[in-house]
């Protein structure tokens, strides 16, 4: 945003002018809507004298460490609990072409429970001291690596839940589909969708 426009609008709110007609001049000047919108989200709308800036997003090196950590770790539960249930899946419906697979089942879900075992603690921590963080001082809300990351995951969340779809689409339509196919699909898109619903439900929270 333009230091020009935050200027602009600061000065404005000085004088004593509504929103509404500071929004209509910047208009009819050429600005676009979301630039206006950000510059007056700059300020408080609250009874003062003066303009009341409101807290802005932050860079903090302990935060970028913590959320770095939640993050990671939640990734490698939602992996390695999509390979468990995969692996569950796949011994209750075997396909007789995957015998030498089957026999490596062991190793594959003592991997899989391994990694749980390790990163489910991991993220629980980190993400209930975060929580703690933001309940104690909710301008921490606005931190920018907790954005960053937030948006990452809902990125990467859709990306699952869209390649998902069009694999059941594509095996529907090729009439390649059965109970096994079907459980896999339904554990992708729980895992994922369930991300993406709660972390955007919490950049929605923070927004308003």
């Amino acid at each position: 945003m333009s230091a020009e426009l935050s200027v602009f609008v600061r000065d404005s709110l000085a004088a004593g002018l509504e929103r509404p007609r500071i929004m209509e001049a910047l208009r009819s000047a050429g600005w676009s809507e979301p630039d206006i919108e950000a510059a007056l989200a700059n300020f408080a709308d609250v009874s003062f004298p003066f303009p009341v800036p409101r807290p802005k997003p932050y860079l903090s090196t302990r935060e970028v460490f913590l959320y770095l950590l939640m993050f990671s770790a939640l990734y490698a539960c939602a992996w390695n609990l999509g390979s468990l249930l995969f692996h569950f899946i796949e011994r209750a419906f075997p396909d007789p072409a995957e015998g030498s697979y089957r026999r490596n089942f062991g190793d594959a879900v003592r991997m899989n429970i391994s990694a749980l075992v390790v990163f489910l603690p991991l993220f629980v921590t980190t993400f209930r001291i975060t929580a703690k963080e933001i309940d104690a001082d909710p301008t921490k809300s606005r931190s920018r690596p907790r954005k960053w990351l937030t948006y990452l995951t809902l990125f990467v969340a859709s990306c699952a839940v869209a390649g998902d779809l069009v694999a059941l689409v594509y095996n529907v339509l090729g009439g390649e589909y059965g109970i096994r196919f079907l459980l896999k699909v339904a554990t992708v898109a729980v895992i994922a969708g369930g991300i993406f619903t709660y972390f955007l439900s919490e950049m929605r929270r923070d927004e308003k």
